[in-house]
């Protein structure tokens, strides 16, 4: 895996020391040799991570940190702070600046090769997130960053298991004061309770005694209930082989031991933050995919939809020798109703008109609103015998009970003309059996309205 790093520090020796190890790793690297530097390189070079130094004149690594996470543009770009401090004060200015690490020089290259990756991949899922909810923006589906303020205000909920009591009171009593904490006894029953309930993140030790810390985090990232949910691992100062292992199997974060508090909290709200903006994303990216597909007036899904469902369903039927039919809704004299009442009486009508259709179906169907005053419904399985029955109840549906517009003091009968068609051994198209359905619909039309014409047999 590569990236493009740009490496931010004020010494010479260290930019070209940091530039030929992540270069020999085939990794892209810049370089900024100041804060204000740094933040001009970062505009430019659209780095996938920041190695910072936090000791440099005029403008400091934190205040560095804190202006690129508070910029939209920049602020999903990880940042790892590495620097001569080494007091556990400065790991945790730096984590609540907004760093995703803070690693102190002289620096385990093994350790920090294998961080680099970690946070890379992170932003790769955060990168193709964005990009989808870019396009969600440009067409529409929702404004920028709406309800993004919402992503810390609710606490987490924390899923911990440590064989070690007091580090495990410790991990617990810091993160009650802020969030919701649930104990595992063993791999097993945590799996059983991921797998169940809705945590924002696993803290798991790799140094338990009667099992693999390891094979935990593993399990948590292959099952698919698990994978996108932040592992935060307990190491012991030194066990770099194990904690480099860990972050390569993909957990997000660590802490040495002994747990020191504030750090603990630093982390947790750093990757809770990160997980509810992607989750944030991917919500907003699946209610963008689901507008796309829905007919804002009435609920139900538009032609693109039942496009794609019609054409799998004849597909099917070609292999499997079951019918599929449909039935084209138009209602009668609609134009009459929006002269006469206006548009507003006409999308009532209209709502109506497909929540009847909608409850008087099987769950199996498909309803959707083709555009103006014309439905469809798609029925799988299904002959024309049976398909004519159902259409004959929908249209007594529609006659049978006046329409309440939206002042509910005026009343009005609709009546609906449907036309039939059903598929024809295994050579049939979707727009065959729409053409069929049409013509079927154009006839009732003719032939007086408010009926049902099937195709001929």
């Amino acid at each position: 895996m590569t990236a493009r790093i740009l490496i931010v520090d004020d010494i010479p020796a260290n930019l070209k020391l940091l530039d030929a190890k992540l270069t020999g790793e085939y990794f892209e690297v810049f370089a900024a040799s100041s804060g204000p530097e740094a933040l001009e390189a970062v505009k430019e070079c659209q780095p996938d991570i920041i190695l910072l130094d936090v000791m440099m004149p005029g403008m400091d690594g934190f205040e560095v940190c804190r202006r690129l996470k508070s910029s939209s543009e920049t602020e999903h770009i990880p940042v790892i702070m590495v620097t001569a401090l080494d007091q556990p004060k400065d790991r945790v200015q730096g984590l609540e600046a907004g760093a995703d690490d803070f690693l102190t020089k002289p620096v385990n290259d093994l350790a920090l090769f294998a961080r680099v990756r970690s946070l890379v991949r992170l932003k790769m899922v955060t990168d193709e997130l964005r990009l989808r909810d870019a396009t969600g923006q440009r067409i529409g589906a929702f404004t920028a960053r709406e309800g993004a303020e919402m992503l810390l205000k609710e606490p987490g909920r924390f899923l911990v298991i440590d064989d070690r009591p007091s580090s495990l009171r410790r991990i617990t009593d810091t993160l009650s004061s802020e969030h919701t904490v649930m104990v595992s006894e063993t791999p097993d029953e945590l799996i059983e309770l991921a797998g169940n309930g809705n945590f924002d993140m696993y803290i798991v030790s790799l140094t338990l005694e009667q099992h693999d810390g390891l094979r935990l985090c593993s399990q948590l990232r292959s099952l698919e209930a698990t994978r996108q949910t932040p592992i935060l691992a307990i190491v012991e100062e030194g066990d770099t082989a194990r904690l480099v292992r860990a972050l390569d199997m993909g957990v997000n974060d660590y802490l040495v031991r002994p747990v020191e508090r504030n750090e603990l909290l630093a982390r947790c709200r750093s990757q809770l933050r990160r997980k509810r903006y992607q989750d944030f994303l991917r919500d907003r990216f699946q209610q963008g995919m689901e507008q796309a597909v829905t007919d804002p007036l009435t609920g139900l899904h538009n032609r693109r939809y039942m496009e794609g469902h019609l054409e799998s369903l004849v597909g099917d039927a070609a292999h499997t020798g079951k019918q599929v039919s449909l039935l084209i809704f138009d209602i009668d004299h609609f134009k009459a109703v929006n002269d006469t009442y206006g548009h507003p009486a006409g999308d009532a009508v209209l709502r109506e008109f497909a929540q009847r259709i909608a409850h008087n179906v099987r769950g199996v169907d498909l309803c959707c609103r083709l555009g103006g005053e014309e439905f469809v419904v798609v029925m799988p399985d299904t002959d024309a015998d049976f398909a004519k029955v159902v259409a004959e109840r929908l249209r007594v549906c529609i006659a049978s009970r006046p329409f309440a517009l939206d002042d509910d003091a005026t009343v009005l009968d609709v009546t609906v003309s449907i036309g039939l068609s059903t598929t024809i051994g295994g050579g049939d198209s979707p727009s065959d059996l729409l053409s069929r359905a049409d013509d079927c619909l154009y006839e009732a039309k003719r032939s007086g309205r408010n009926k049902v014409v099937a195709q001929a047999a």
